[in-house]
Formats: C-alpha cells, sequence, structure tokens
C-alpha cells in the first residue's frame, strides 16, 4: 500500500526579490516548503543568504542547508525556528553534536545523503535524525534530471531506522512523480517543475492527482 506522500515546493534562489514572489506564489496553495541555502564552498552556486531568509506565519519551512559548516549558521536557524532543519552527511564537521543544539531548540532534524553516499556509511546520523533526504540531483541547481536508482535507498534507511520520514530531492516531475510516490518515500520535493510552470498551483493540483491515480506504475 502506498504511503501518504507529501508534494513539498522548495524555494532556490540568489535574491530577495525572486525569493519574495517565490513565496508568495507558493503561499496560495500549500503551506509547506523546502528553502535551499548554499555557501558557495559545499554547492559550486550561491543562494540568497541565510540571514535574509523569512517565510509567512503558519508554514512548516524545511531549512535544506546545502553548507559545509552549517555549524556557523546556527544562531540565524535558532531565530528563524524551522520546522525541519537538514544538513549533509558529507559536511566536513561532525552533525552529531549540531542535531543536539537543534533539538534543544525544539527544531527537528535531517540528513541529506548525496547520491555517493552509502546509508550504512552515515548510520549514526541516520539513527539520530527525524528525516533522512535522498538527494538525487545537483547540488544549488534546479531542473536536472532525477536519478531514479537513488530510490534503492529508500529501504537501506528504513532497516536503519522505520519510522523515519524519508524524503526526494531532484528532478521530480509529473513525468515520475507516481514513480517516486510509489518507492516508499514520505515527501517528494518539486522545485523547477513548479517554479518554471505557467501556473504553479494548477502544476501542485496535478501532481498530487497524479500520486492519486491507481493502476501499475510503468
Amino acid at each position: 500500500m502506498i504511503r501518504e506522500v507529501s508534494i513539498v515546493p522548495t524555494i532556490l534562489v540568489n535574491n530577495k526579490k525572486d525569493f519574495r514572489a517565490q513565496i508568495e506564489v507558493i503561499n496560495t496553495f500549500t503551506r509547506r516548503a523546502q528553502i535551499d541555502i548554499t555557501d558557495g564552498v559545499f554547492a559550486p552556486t550561491e543562494t540568497l543568504d541565510i540571514t535574509n531568509v523569512w517565510w509567512p506565519r503558519g508554514w512548516e519551512t524545511d531549512l535544506h542547508l546545502m553548507m559545509a559548516r552549517p555549524s556557523e549558521s546556527l544562531d540565524t536557524i535558532f531565530k528563524l525556528s524551522p520546522s525541519l532543519c537538514i544538513l549533509h552527511a558529507e559536511a566536513s564537521e561532525d552533525l552529531l553534536p549540531i542535531f543536539e543544539q537543534l533539538k534543544a531548540h525544539d527544531i527537528k532534524c535531517g540528513v541529506a545523503l548525496l547520491p555517493s553516499t552509502y546509508p550504512g556509511n552515515v548510520k549514526q546520523y541516520i539513527e539520530a535524525a527525524d528525516h533522512v533526504l535522498i538527494f538525487a540531483g545537483q547540488l544549488g541547481v534546479q531542473g536536472s534530471p532525477a536519478d531514479l536508482l537513488q530510490t534503492e535507498k529508500v529501504t537501506l534507511v528504513r532497516n536503519i531506522k522505520p519510522e523515519l520520514e524519508i524524503g526526494w530531492d531532484g528532478g521530480a516531475n509529473l513525468s515520475n512523480i507516481r514513480a517516486l510516490a510509489h518507492a516508499d518515500l514520505d515527501v517528494i520535493n518539486v522545485g523547477s517543475a513548479l517554479s518554471q510552470a505557467d501556473n504553479p498551483a494548477d502544476m501542485f493540483n496535478q501532481l498530487v492527482s497524479e500520486i492519486d491515480k491507481s493502476g501499475v506504475v510503468l
């Protein structure tokens, strides 16, 4: 039986104007979003700085930090108080002490796994996390094709911690959303398929409807 899957828009921009525009559009059809932040080191591109990030009251916001040293942004994260903060297992510092500080501020902890990262090699992070993000795209870029082979990690992650919320990030669109929804995921993050749509609200509803269809998934 397919899990109940949430479609979560992602925001990845490099200026305040585009950030506000995407916030305003997303706010018309959902209250959960993932905001992607890079440091120009871990990911080759730079986004809007985390100190300029905000969101409407009542949102359930996931912060996805593509940063080598996320600990340097902790004070800002605490002030923002997102629902979830996702850090990369491949960051250049130990995530466990950061997780402890996030949890002390009632912020859920997530760990993102790049395509080359085997879940068993970062078991300690998965065990400590509330959420695992299967990252199957290109760091700091929207619109890259989805590597559906990365869905094989879902079973490996659930074997470590069955109750985890598992998300997907990378290339989700109308052509593959059903296959992803049947991969035992809880969250599918969608970037360019929404941000580049002529009518993002209509596209969001199409994605939800596609997940709800029954029948054979090819």
